[in-house]
């Protein structure tokens, strides 16, 4: 039983030593790609997003427009959502989905938010590009 309990102490202390460092920069991973884009979303663009965010750390979920069926619009890159969305989702095609890891710094920072997002709290998010309405140039 001793031994059990060492070996037990040992894989925790290694699964604790491997455990992912938060990133420090924001990290975008694209999981699918439509085949043809046209045109991509660029500061000023009015975009829909289907999005399902996730704590850095243990990945509890916190929010996901995918659970209420609504997707979340936003002018992108004018300062309205945090700082890893609106470089994280330039460049997107329409139905584009990617994987952003954001590190505290470009989401919530020191203040967190209430009580579902910790102070200095990485973020993950998965994300769609759902509707893409391009910018006149009187709006830039």
């Amino acid at each position: 039983m001793q031994f059990l309990k060492f070996w037990l102490s040992v894989l925790a202390l290694v699964v604790c030593a491997l455990a992912a460092e938060p990133p420090k920069e924001l990290q975008i991973a694209v999981t699918y790609l439509p085949d043809d884009c046209p045109t991509t979303a660029t500061t000023g663009d009015a975009i829909k997003v289907h999005y399902t965010g996730r704590l850095f750390s243990d990945g509890t979920k916190f929010d996901s427009s995918v659970d209420r069926g609504q997707p979340f619009s936003v002018k992108l890159g004018k300062g309205q959502v945090i700082k890893g969305w609106d470089e994280g989702l330039q460049g997107m095609c329409l139905n584009e989905k990617r994987t952003l890891t954001i590190p505290s710094d470009m989401a919530y920072g020191s203040r967190g938010f209430g009580s579902v997002i910790p102070a200095h709290s990485a973020l993950v998010f998965d994300v769609e590009l759902v509707g893409l309405q391009k910018a006149s140039r009187s709006e830039l």
